[in-house]
């Protein structure tokens, strides 16, 4: 039995397990969400994993560092991880939904045995507008992850800049998350289609 463990998210308290769909309309919006949930995985000793494309991990450490989070001290400690999308995602150059599903599961696994009891992630989903071999799959993967998550004592934000994916493209990834942030609230997503 996974054990529930509260989180906050924009200011609401829930329960882990849960993946959840971040839409935000730029990086100050999405800051203001993910920075005090990054903060308070960190304070209560859970793991936390952050996926974002190489480049921009300069700044991202640069706006952890300013809001009080010491980048060093996590990192070599192991509790916090910073990976790159090119080497996650689109290892190879390519985008496989089963093999991104296994390797985030191997990581919550990990997480386990190193005695985190439970997980925070959040992964910047940029990379799928690249249109790299394999895009195709990330609704199955989007899907795929509503059967990972209740295995595991985790919270997932797949992040999604509204302003570079077409409203086609959102309403798809709309239906294969229970849980929705937009404009700096979290809500039930109605538009969530359970698969069968």
């Amino acid at each position: 039995m996974i054990k529930q463990k509260t989180f906050s998210v924009c200011g609401e308290t829930m329960q882990a397990p849960m993946h959840i769909c971040g839409f935000f309309d730029s990086k100050e919006q999405q800051y203001e969400v993910i920075i005090p949930y990054i903060m308070e995985g960190l304070e209560a000793n859970e793991k936390v994993i952050n996926i974002l494309e190489g480049s921009r991990h300069g700044e991202h450490c640069r706006c952890l560092a300013d809001n009080g989070i010491s980048i060093t001290e996590n990192l070599v400690n192991g509790q916090l991880e910073i990976l790159a999308s090119e080497n996650t995602y689109t290892k190879d150059g390519v985008f496989a939904a089963e093999k991104m599903y296994k390797m985030l599961e191997s990581n919550l696994l990990s997480a386990s045995r190193a005695g985190y009891e439970s997980v925070r992630a959040c992964g910047d989903m940029v990379w799928a507008l690249k249109n790299l071999p394999g895009t195709d799959e990330l609704l199955e993967y989007e899907a795929s992850l509503n059967e990972l998550t209740p295995k595991h004592s985790c919270s997932l934000i797949c992040m999604y800049d509204t302003n570079s994916f077409s409203p086609e493209m959102l309403e798809d990834i709309l239906r294969t998350h229970p849980y929705v942030i937009q404009d700096g609230k979290i809500s039930k997503n109605i538009k969530y289609v359970e698969a069968l």
